[in-house]
């Protein structure tokens, strides 16, 4: 019988620095965890990483690369389009195989008290490991970022779930447990203004589609802007159905949009062939994307 499969999707706020993202990667990689992909982005200024493994294993990979990028990253200085609000900006565990999702939630708890305890890290707990219901959304925790994070802490507000109450150099961290989601960028010839409408036209917080959370930012290093979307029940509002309300929104702004990423990884149903050609996907292989022919490599 096979072993149950834990993933966690840990996102950094370093995306330039080859030896900081390196020495994080090394954290990440320790006895029944297995580091299956890593993204990062100079724009954004982020690094997207993916490990699969036991629930020990996955647990113990999460904390030790928290633990470097506290000592490697300082918010002070940190700048990028992707919103963020700490060193290690979110730790959100998912099911994969055999698990379910208390399971998740129950280990994303765990984690949060080791990082609040054992780093001196404020921490957030969201999505399915939230304990209000103002926090399961990540936006809501993650608002204003580190600087309006760090000022209304210092106010007595927004107080973290544990961990002290303050806001240091390495900044917040949120662990939740959630479903596998699809992360799609779209970016556009259009400024950041007709992005951030984009983004809260189709939205479905805003009434738009359904399962869809977007936000949109400005990406000067490509000259253009992007709306960031999480697709958090794909088959919901999957990628065709997210990119053609971008493109008919961008059109009736007199934008376009450029092309399409996806940001780590996707489950195999999420994407066919079509439907990468469809959505003008740039840099996507499947071969390294896909979570189903992964897990085999980390069983």
């Amino acid at each position: 019988m096979a072993e149950p499969i834990f993933g966690v999707v840990p996102n950094f706020s370093e995306g330039r620095r080859a030896d900081v993202m390196d020495a994080i990667c090394d954290a990440l990689q320790v006895p029944g965890a297995h580091l299956v992909y890593r993204q990062a982005d100079a724009d954004h200024n982020r690094l997207d990483t993916t490990v699969l493994g036991s629930r020990d294993g996955v647990h113990r990979a999460a904390v030790s690369a928290a633990r470097v990028a506290a000592g490697l990253i300082d918010m002070e200085h940190h700048r990028g389009g992707h919103p963020r609000m700490g060193a290690t900006d979110v730790i959100p565990f998912m099911p994969v195989r055999d698990v379910d999702m208390a399971e998740c939630v129950d280990l994303a708890r765990e984690v949060g008290a080791e990082l609040a305890n054992g780093l001196d890290l404020p921490v957030y707990l969201y999505d399915h490991a939230a304990l209000v219901p103002e926090r399961r959304s990540l936006a809501e925790v993650r608002k204003g970022e580190y600087e309006a994070l760090r000022d209304a802490v210092a106010k007595g507000e927004r107080l973290p779930d544990l961990g002290p109450h303050a806001i240091g150099s390495a900044g917040a961290t949120a662990v939740g447990a959630r479903v596998p989601l699809v992360a799609f960028n779209a970016y556009l010839t259009a400024d950041e203004s007709a992005a951030k409408d984009i983004a809260r036209t189709i939205r479905e917080s805003s009434g738009g589609l359904p399962a869809l959370r977007a936000i949109g930012f400005a990406v000067p290093e490509r000259g253009c802007s992007t709306v960031s979307m999480n697709l958090v029940d794909f088959t919901t509002t999957g990628v065709r159905a997210a990119y053609d309300a971008v493109v008919a929104q961008a059109g009736a702004r007199g934008a376009e949009v450029l092309d399409t990423e996806i940001v780590g990884l996707v489950p195999d149903a999420a994407l066919s062939v079509q439907d990468a050609d469809h959505v003008r996907l740039r840099g996507f292989d499947r071969r390294t994307q896909v979570l189903e022919r992964l897990i085999e490599e980390a069983s």
